[in-house]
């Protein structure tokens, strides 16, 4: 090998040298930052995982205080004994790896489907054993329940608005109760905004901002 190539080698060497050492700094300084940050899990169904609220309450709560993640899975449900159980997905998991330090359930609203109805005597112990795998985390996090927003119709045939407010709803703030956890009532202060849903079920970008404001603000009450 000549001079020239050796050369060359040696100054690529160099190169890639300097540009490793460059993306560990900036790797272990990202890390170190996000570190310092007040870590949020957003948890629940399609009314999470595909809505703009967790990222309105990110921007609310400030980005330079939190880092917030979005852990909803859509179709999912509180109660075990259905088809797509929260408990059971990698969502979940994800959310108890990430060790937060705040917690924000919004689940339920799968639970009103009239195919598992059989099975709402397990509802309020689903609830609180979900609950019970955040409160054992080592982070310790705050956790607050939310009541969902209502169902306004039932356009997808699948959720029946009527028992979702007469047991589901009841049946969290039980869960609540036995908890002793505080609830962030979406469900009444969404009662007069049945055109910001388009389907009857999930809420549009103005209704999103709603949900992130009223759940903002119940926080900053309880001085988080």
């Amino acid at each position: 090998m000549n001079k020239t190539k050796l050369r060359l080698l040696a100054v690529a060497l160099v190169i890639l040298l300097v540009s490793s050492g460059l993306a560990a700094y900036f790797i272990l300084t990202r890390n170190e930052k996000t570190s310092n940050l007040i870590r949020v899990a957003c948890v629940g169904d399609s009314l999470t995982q595909s809505t703009a609220y967790p990222y309105d309450l990110w921007l609310l709560l400030g980005t330079s205080r939190y880092t917030l993640e979005n852990f909803g899975a859509g179709s999912t449900t509180v109660l075990l004994s259905s088809q797509t159980p929260y408990m059971n997905t990698t969502v979940f998991q994800n959310a108890l790896q990430f060790e937060p330090n705040i917690v924000i359930i919004m689940l339920g609203t799968n639970d009103a489907q009239p195919s598992i109805e059989r099975y709402n005597a397990s509802f309020v112990g689903d609830y609180v054993r979900l609950v019970d795998a955040f409160q054992a985390l080592k982070s310790k996090p705050k956790i607050w329940i939310v009541l969902p927003p209502p169902i306004f119709s039932n356009q997808s045939g699948k959720i029946d608005p009527e028992y979702f407010k007469l047991t589901i709803i009841p049946d969290i703030e039980q869960a609540a109760n036995e908890t002793n956890l505080p609830t962030i009532n979406v469900f009444s202060a969404l009662a007069n905004y049945s055109n910001d849903f388009p389907d009857g079920e999930h809420p549009n970008s103005a209704a999103s901002q709603l949900i992130a404001n009223v759940i903002y603000k119940a926080m900053i009450s309880q001085n988080t």
